[in-house]
């Protein structure tokens, strides 16, 4: 039991204690882009299932394969919040309640936002690339997904979940993240489960790159110490050797 213990502060200690803080001090106060966001998703839910709703919807937040890309570019931010029709919406709202509410303390609400867009789009722009290769490669779909509905907002969760393990060291719950998408993939090979590993694709190259740039960063600062204190360090040497 002290085995598991020790394991679960390593892994999601960091975690805990940099969104446990202004939970408590804030509350609803320390997400307010998350909770506009479950609310949004909500009120398009049941938009959506109006008759008078539907086709509003689709036409302003439904991304298809087959849409011109510049129109499905515009689409595409509304996308995160469009749940998908066959499937509880609750799922939809608990899932952005926490990841986007996590990511929202951990990364602040502009880069929840920007990492959520860029795994989306990541998924939208492979549906295209996917049906030009076809289904006869290992990467492709038929033309029918053409006319199916991007993912909504699960590709934006599963990019953030990867990318927050990433980021505060959770590597055994981001690895579980990637693969419970490539077993969905294995077990059901449909569109919404290769716009995951899309998104996921897309965030890994994110965190390659912020790995680089950190590396790049330390690297340039001559001891592994943040530059400041490089900088003293070395003014202390030089001090030492003139008294």
């Amino acid at each position: 039991m002290n085995r598991l213990a020790r394991w679960a502060r390593a892994e999601w200690g960091p975690l805990y204690v940099t969104v446990r803080e202004p939970l408590l001090e804030k509350r609803g106060r320390a997400v307010p882009m998350t909770l506009a966001a479950v609310c949004l998703t909500g009120l398009i839910q049941l938009v959506q299932n109006q008759p008078w709703g539907y086709r509003p919807v689709q036409d302003l937040g439904a991304v298809r394969a087959e849409d011109p890309l510049w129109l499905a570019l515009l689409r595409t931010p509304l996308s995160l919040f469009v749940p998908a029709l066959d499937l509880p919406v609750w799922g939809a709202l608990a899932q952005i309640l926490l990841a986007f509410g996590v990511a929202e303390i951990c990364l602040g609400w502009w880069r929840t936002l920007a990492v959520a867009y860029a795994a989306t789009l990541a998924g939208t722009l492979y549906a295209r690339l996917a049906i030009w290769l076809g289904p006869d490669s290992p990467l492709g779909l038929p033309a029918s997904d053409a006319q199916v509905v991007d993912t909504g907002p699960s590709a934006a969760v599963v990019g953030l979940a990867v990318f927050l393990g990433w980021r505060y060291r959770a590597r055994v719950t981001a690895g579980v993240v990637v693969l419970a998408m490539v077993v969905e993939v294995l077990l059901k090979d449909n569109l919404a489960g290769k716009e995951h590993l899309a998104a996921i694709a897309a965030v890994l190259v994110v965190c390659a790159v912020g790995q680089f740039r950190s590396t790049a960063r330390r690297g340039s600062s001559g001891s592994g110490r943040p530059p400041s204190q490089s900088c003293s360090a070395r003014r202390g040497r030089d001090q030492r050797r003139s008294w």
